[in-house]
């Protein structure tokens, strides 16, 4: 029951993520912000940096509390990036972490799928 409702909340932010995004507003968008990407200001205080994010992100709890508390103070309506309320140097080091987490099960996947390859040989 968790996974569904986890997978509804991911789905209505990849929508309004989306509709944010949409065609309308793709002059708008930002040379950097590349297909699958979206991007984000982290804001506490009088302290913000922006920062360009993967979709795949998503999928990880901790960045989805970060997005339901963004969604809760902020809102998405927001020209071009959500606004996140956190410390940059923390957004940093959770992106990081997700990033090395990301990598680690491409790595695992990779060598799954080697592995499968060699049993056919």
């Amino acid at each position: 029951m968790r996974n569904m409702s986890r997978r509804s909340t991911i789905a209505t932010m990849v929508e309004k993520l989306q509709k944010k995004l949409s065609v309308k507003h793709i002059d708008g968008v930002p040379q950097d912000v590349k297909q699958g990407h979206f991007a984000v200001i982290a804001v506490d205080g009088y302290d913000e940096r922006r920062f360009v994010v993967p979709v795949s992100y998503l999928k990880h709890d901790s960045f989805v509390r970060l997005m339901k508390q963004a969604a809760e103070e902020h809102g998405f309506d927001h020209e071009h990036a959500v606004m996140i309320p956190c410390r940059p140097s923390e957004l940093e080091r959770m992106l990081v972490e997700i990033e090395a987490k990301e990598k680690i099960r491409l790595c695992k996947a990779l060598f799954a799928f080697t592995k499968i390859c060699k049993n056919y040989n």
